[in-house]
């Protein structure tokens, strides 16, 4: 099962610099170093080192700061986004695979709130619980989906939803041998340094 360290745990990999725009985008959303600092679960002591490039922030911190300053990771890292189109064409999606997945992205890449549309296989990652930040909402268009939240199991038919805090362990899982297709959306902020939370990452275990 994937766990979560604490906001302040060392982190194994650093990210680039981002102490400009870290103090930058806490002070766009007005917030105090003390009050950021507590909503994502630091001191202001390090949060002031953070800023001041002293020490570099693992990716908790940034999906933690970047939702509660409310923006990106990319615009955490000072990352400049192309102008976005409002409308997706069904032409433009293309299909990209993620361990067994199939999802079509259904939105603009690089905002906070990710659309697709998702096929799961039968049998494809079924033992696998994700924890991570965020809220995710998801909708069956076909077939029956089987969702666990915590300990227990829900079985989504067409035409059903679900709206979950991502930090709820949670499986996704088709019932039947044709798969399910869902429409999914997520706020697990994105940027290059950040995978989509479809298909396994290496090294993932159950």
């Amino acid at each position: 099962m994937e766990s979560m360290s604490s906001p302040e745990a060392e982190p194994a990999d650093v990210l680039p610099v981002v102490a400009p725009q870290l103090r930058a985008l806490r002070r766009r959303a007005s917030l105090t170093l003390e009050a950021a600092a507590r909503a994502a679960g630091l001191s202001p002591a390090h949060l002031s080192r953070l800023e001041t490039g002293q020490r570099q922030p693992s990716l908790p911190m940034l999906l933690a700061l970047a939702r509660i300053y409310g923006t990106t990771v990319s615009e955490l890292l000072g990352e400049t986004v192309t102008e976005r189109d409002a409308v997706v064409r069904a032409a433009d999606m293309e299909p990209t695979a993620a361990g067994g997945w199939t999802y079509w992205q259904a939105g603009s890449p690089g905002r906070g709130m990710q659309a697709l549309r998702v096929h799961v296989p039968h049998g494809s990652q079924g033992d696998i619980v994700r924890v991570h930040p965020g809220e995710e909402w998801l909708y069956v268009l076909t077939g029956r989906l089987r969702l666990r939240l915590g300990d227990a199991t829900h079985l989504l038919a067409a035409g059903d939803s679900a709206h979950f805090d991502s930090l709820t362990p949670h499986r996704i899982a088709a019932q039947d041998p044709d798969g399910v297709e869902l429409l999914f959306v997520h706020t697990l902020l994105q940027s290059p340094t950040a995978t989509l939370c479809l298909g396994p990452t290496p090294g993932e275990t159950s």
